[in-house]
C-alpha cells in the first residue's frame, strides 16, 4: 500500500507542486489538501509549504495558523501524524505552537536567496532518519523571514533535549540565534526548518545534488515500518 502524504495549499504557497514532485520521486503518493478543508483525506504525513501565505501580512504564518485545515493538522499532529513544515509552513508551525520559538525578519532586512550549507544534529525524527547525525548538506534557502528566536531557557533546552533539527554551516543567512535552521518537537514526529530541501531532490534543480530526497525517503520508511 502506498503511503499517501498531504500537501497543504494555502493562498499565496508557492512551493506547494514542488513539495509534491519531491513526494512522487520518493515513491509516495501527493495528495493535494486545500486551506479551507479541515478534512486530511486519511493521510500518512502532511506538509506546510513554502511561499507567501495571505501575503505574510500581520507575521509570516500568523493567518495560515487559523485555516480550517490547521485545526485537525493540530490535533493530529499532537496525536502523532507526522507534519514538515518548510520555510512558511516552518513559520506556521511556530505560530500554530507546535514547534518552539519564532520567526523574524532577517536580521539584514532583505530578502535572501542562496544554496545554504548545513550540518544536520538530529537524525532520529520521522523526516530525518535517513540522514546521519554530523553529516553536511547543502540545499536551497529563500526567505525574508527567516531568523529563528527563542528565549533563552527554551535555546537551553532545545540544545540540550537534541531538538535542533539542522544549524547553519560557514554563514548564518538570517541572524537565526544559535544558528538553528530548523527544530523538531519532542516526540520528533513534528520538524521544521527554513530551507527547502524539496528543491534539492534532482540533480538537474536547485544545488544540482539530491540532499534534500532523504527528507522524503525517510517518512516513507518510517510509515510503511510503522
Amino acid at each position: 500500500m502506498t503511503a499517501r502524504i498531504g500537501v497543504v495549499t494555502f493562498p499565496g504557497s508557492l512551493d506547494d507542486r514542488d513539495t509534491q514532485r519531491a513526494i512522487r520521486l520518493a515513491g509516495a503518493e501527493p495528495v493535494a489538501l486545500w486551506h479551507k478543508d479541515k478534512d486530511l483525506r486519511q493521510v500518512d504525513a502532511v506538509v506546510l509549504p513554502g511561499g507567501f501565505s495571505y501575503g505574510d501580512y500581520l507575521r509570516a504564518g500568523a493567518i495560515s495558523r487559523f485555516s480550517p485545515v490547521m485545526e485537525t493538522v493540530i490535533e493530529q499532529a499532537k496525536a502523532g501524524l507526522p507534519v514538515l513544515g518548510i520555510c512558511n509552513g516552518f513559520q506556521v508551525l511556530t505560530e500554530a505552537h507546535l514547534l518552539p520559538g519564532g520567526m523574524l525578519g532577517n536580521d539584514h532586512l532583505h530578502f535572501i536567496c542562496r544554496d545554504q550549507k548545513l550540518r544536520v544534529e538530529n537524525a532520529e525524527t520521522a523526516w530525518t532518519a535517513d540522514y546521519t547525525a554530523g553529516q553536511e548538506i547543502h540545499i536551497p534557502l529563500k526567505n525574508m523571514d527567516g531568523r529563528y528566536v527563542a528565549d533563552r531557557y527554551t535555546l537551553d533546552k532545545l540544545e540540550a533535549e537534541g531538538r535542533v533539527a539542522f544549524r547553519y554551516l560557514d554563514v548564518n543567512p538570517n541572524g537565526s540565534l544559535n544558528d538553528i535552521a530548523g527544530v523538531t518537537n519532542e516526540a520528533g514526529n513534528v520538524v521544521g526548518l527554513m530551507p527547502h530541501p524539496e528543491h534539492a531532490t534532482e540533480p538537474l534543480i536547485g544545488t544540482g545534488r539530491t540532499d534534500g530526497l532523504p527528507f522524503f525517503t525517510s517518512i516513507l520508511k518510517k510509515l510503511v515500518t510503522a
